[in-house]
């Protein structure tokens, strides 16, 4: 056996095996599983080696060879001076070949690349904030306070765009009543868009009293195919106008929205202060992400694991596969030179997106940057409530297909970004 430090990430163990020792060692694999196996018409632990090596031929072989190959690799490591802890993928095996006297392997190994990071400081791009005014949170406070703004009865006679105009209505297709098309005391805001277009623009203009007939045609898009793009006539009463009662704003508005006892108006002024600099820093951090991991990517150098890379750059190849036209899959297939250059641009793709996870995780450890499981339960939920899907299930389907490690590097990816566009944050 021979060993080879390829560089600070692969190493190359070379076996070279007597086939009078692969023999040997197949005869004690033949006993041992004389031993185990059970064969009609011999006791257990009785069989002749004879004969299991002629039912278990392949078996005894192939575990002959497996133990030989583990003596020697592990003696290959030790040769190398590399800890088992320090390998990181399965060992690729780039040779085998089995000839008259001798059996030749070769193994190579990926390890843990060296990464070092000092001077990332310099990779982080310079970020300029825009201030954010006490106006600004003025402003947001009185949209708050708008959104939990409880509606009161009105004095008013006539309905105005804005209003809540408390109405009874019956609707009537073809002459007939529609099915749940009647509703008493229901409160419609008018310019809310909330209900079949032309309805509530018929509403404005109405006299607290008035009765009124109103035809409106259902969008061809309504979700009751059944009365989708007819036309409708809706007999309606005015009962009440009511209007939005914006709260002062106060320390007990404070408490509501923030839900703290001991809130304030000061408290509430620097939550939305913090509240509306996150939402410019995602705005502006943003762009300026891609151009940190350019960086980052350009600035460090180290040698990267084969097997992790080539693993990636499998799953590239297989990605821009299934986004390619009829055309261009038929163009790969028939043009040798262009699919050497999709097979190189996947490959440098695949390099810098494990180039990237080593530096991320590197830098993730100088910066404390951490996601725990239940941070990546609730971002999941998150996304699942968002989108109208069964949470629980989308959980697990994450869990069952082994996504979970990969959204929540993802996670710490994004958390660290933003760490380090935040220091150069002006």
């Amino acid at each position: 056996m021979t060993t080879e430090k390829l560089n600070e990430a692969n190493a190359l163990i070379k076996i070279e095996v007597s086939n009078d020792i692969i023999d040997a060692k197949k005869e004690k694999v033949a006993k041992k599983f004389a031993k185990q196996v059970k064969v009609d018409g011999f006791r257990k632990g009785k069989v002749p080696v004879t004969v299991v090596k002629k039912m278990y031929a392949k078996e005894i072989e192939k575990e002959a060879i497996d133990e030989l190959i583990k003596e020697e690799y592990e003696a290959g490591l030790k040769e190398l001076g590399i800890e088992p802890t320090e390998v990181i993928a399965d060992p690729i095996f780039t040779k085998f070949d089995k000839g008259e006297e001798k059996t030749e392997i070769e193994i190579k190994v990926s390890l843990q690349p060296k990464v070092n990071v000092e001077g990332y400081e310099d990779a982080i791009p310079e970020v300029e904030l825009p201030k954010i005014t006490d106006e600004d949170v003025e402003a947001k406070i009185k949209e708050y306070a708008k959104n939990v703004a409880e509606p009161v009865d009105s004095d008013k006679e006539v309905a105005e765009n804005g209003d809540i105009a408390v109405i009874d209505f019956e609707g009537f297709i073809d002459g007939k009543e529609m099915e749940n098309g009647m509703a008493t005391d229901y409160p419609l805001e008018l310019g809310s868009n909330s209900f079949i277009p032309g309805f509530e623009e018929q509403i404005v203009g109405m006299k607290v009293g008035e009765e009124k007939e109103i035809k409106v045609t259902f969008p061809e898009e309504y979700g009751a195919k059944e009365i989708a793009g007819k036309e409708a006539t809706f007999k309606v009463k005015l009962k009440k106008i009511q209007e939005k009662q914006v709260p002062e704003i106060t320390d007990d508005l404070a408490k509501k929205l923030l839900q703290i006892e001991e809130a304030t108006v000061e408290t509430l002024k620097e939550e939305i202060e913090k509240e509306l600099l996150n939402a410019k820093k995602a705005e502006i951090f943003n762009p300026k992400k891609a151009e940190l991991v350019e960086n980052l990517i350009a600035k460090f150098e180290f040698d990267l694991p084969d097997a992790i890379v080539e693993k990636e750059a499998e799953m590239t190849i297989n990605q821009k596969a299934q986004t390619l036209k009829e055309e261009e899959i038929k163009e790969l297939t028939q043009n040798p030179d262009k699919l050497k250059e999709f097979q190189e641009e996947a490959k440098k793709e695949a390099a810098e997106k494990v180039k990237l996870t080593f530096i991320i995780d590197e830098l993730a450890k100088k910066e404390n940057i951490d996601v725990n499981d239940q941070e990546v339960l609730q971002v999941i939920y998150f996304e699942a409530i968002k989108s109208g899907q069964d949470a629980e299930k989308i959980y697990e389907y994450y869990k069952e297909n082994n996504l979970l490690p990969a959204i929540k590097m993802s996670m710490i990816e994004d958390k660290l970004l933003n760490t380090l566009l935040d220091k150069k944050a002006k």
